[in-house]
C-alpha cells in the first residue's frame, strides 16, 4: 500500500516520551480517536497496516450492544492481535449491569476502558449518556466509581469543556477533581463547548491550565493533523501527554505513520481497494455499503476533485457499484490536494 522512502525521523519531528498507565506503555502515545461508524474492526486492521500509533479506541460501545453481540464476530467489539493496544469506550447512562457489561469484556483483554462524557449528540444525550453523563455529577461519580471497582487496567474520561455559559470554568473545574477523585488514570480533552460540535477552532491555550487542575495526564483532541500542529502550537500542546487524532485519521489513514517518517508515499487505490475488502469481510452487504458511504466523505478530501469520488460513493445503490466507481475514480490518476482538510465534515 505504501512505499517507505524514509526510515528514520526527521530532527523536526515532535518527539513524544511514552504514557504509562497503570504498567500499561503507550509508546507513542498517538491515538485514534473513538468515530461512530468508523473506528470498527475493519479500519483499525487497515490503521494497524500502517501502525505508528500507541492505541486505538473502539466506536463508543452501548451497554446494550456489548451484552448481545458476538465478542469474536462483531466489528465493533473483535480485535486482531495486529491491532496493537486498543482501549474500549463505553456509553454509559448509570451503573445498572455496568459490572456484568465492563467482565463481558474481560476475554478481549482491553488494554484500557474509556468513559465517554463528551458526546452532545440527540441519541447519546436522550440516554443520559455523553454530554448528559458529565452535567450530572452524582452519576457521573457513581459510574467511574463501579468502573474503577470493576475494572484493574487503565480508566480514562473524554470530556469537552461543558455548556458554554457564565459558570463553565467552575462547573469544569469541579469535574476534573470528581474525575482525578475517583481513581481515573487520564484524561483526553477535546476543547470545545458542546454546542460547538466542530465549529471554531479547538482551544489548545487551555491546556496548560486544564493539565495543572486536573491533576491527571492529559490527551490533546482537537484540531490535530499531525505533527505539524504540534510544531505550529507548541508552546500550547507541551502540557499534553499524548495527543488524540480523529477525522484526519480517517481522511488519511497513514498519519501515524508518517509521524515518524514523513517521506512515506501512499498509493490512494491500493489503500481503499484494502478497506472495501476489509469492510466487506466484516459485515454483510448492507451493512458494509452504510460504512463505506459513512468513511467516502472524509477519504475524498485527498483530492482536488474529491466531491466526485464522494458523489460516487453516496449515490451507488449496493457495495459493488459503489466499489467499481470508486476504484474508477482513484485509477484516473486524480489530482492529490496540497493539504488535507476535514472541516465542514
Amino acid at each position: 500500500m505504501e512505499t517507505d522512502q524514509s526510515s528514520s525521523q526527521t530532527d523536526d519531528a515532535p518527539r513524544l516520551a511514552p504514557l504509562v498507565l497503570r504498567g500499561v506503555v503507550f509508546d507513542p502515545p498517538l491515538f485514534c480517536a473513538p468515530m461512530a461508524a468508523i473506528t470498527h474492526s475493519a479500519f483499525r486492521r487497515l490503521l494497524a497496516g500502517f501502525g505508528g500509533y500507541g492505541a486505538l479506541f473502539t466506536e463508543m460501545l452501548s451497554s446494550r450492544m456489548i451484552l448481545r453481540e458476538d465478542l469474536e464476530r462483531s466489528p465493533c467489539l473483535k480485535r486482531r492481535p495486529g491491532e496493537g493496544k486498543l482501549i474500549y469506550q463505553l456509553m454509559a447512562s448509570d451503573t445498572v449491569r455496568l459490572p456484568e457489561i465492563i467482565e463481558r469484556l474481560s476475554p478481549l483483554r482491553p488494554d484500557g476502558l474509556d468513559l465517554n462524557a463528551a458526546c452532545a449528540a440527540f441519541p447519546a444525550v436522550r440516554q443520559g449518556c455523553g454530554s448528559d453523563l458529565f452535567h450530572d455529577a452524582p452519576r457521573l461519580r457513581e459510574v467511574l466509581r463501579v468502573m474503577r471497582r470493576s475494572f484493574a487496567g487503565p480508566l480514562t474520561v473524554k470530556i469537552r469543556l461543558g455548556r458554554q455559559d457564565e459558570g463553565w470554568r467552575g462547573q469544569l473545574e469541579e469535574r476534573l477533581d470528581l474525575i482525578a477523585g475517583e481513581g481515573a488514570d487520564a484524561l483526553t480533552v477535546h476543547p470545545r463547548f458542546f454546542e460547538e460540535k466542530f465549529k471554531r477552532s479547538a482551544r489548545h491555550d487551555l491546556y496548560g491550565e486544564l493539565a495543572q487542575k486536573a491533576r491527571l495526564p492529559i490527551i490533546a483532541s482537537g484540531d490535530i493533523r499531525g505533527p505539524e500542529d504540534l510544531r505550529e502550537h507548541a508552546a500550547h500542546l507541551a502540557p499534553a501527554a499524548g495527543v488524540m487524532i480523529g477525522r484526519m485519521a480517517a481522511a488519511c489513514p497513514w498519519v501515524f505513520a508518517r509521524w515518524k517518517n514523513p517521506g512515506l508515499r501512499v498509493d490512494h487505490l491500493a489503500v481503499w481497494r484494502q478497506l472495501c475488502d476489509y469492510i466487506a469481510e466484516d459485515f454483510d452487504a448492507a451493512k458494509a455499503l452504510a460504512r463505506l458511504k459513512v468513511i467516502a466523505p472524509y477519504f475524498a478530501r485527498n483530492f482536488l476533485f474529491g466531491h466526485t469520488f464522494f458523489k460516487a460513493a453516496q449515490g451507488a445503490p449496493d457495495l459493488a457499484t459503489a466499489r467499481r466507481r470508486t476504484e474508477d475514480f482513484l485509477a484516473a490518476g486524480p489530482t492529490l490536494v496540497k493539504s488535507v482538510s476535514v472541516g465542514g465534515i
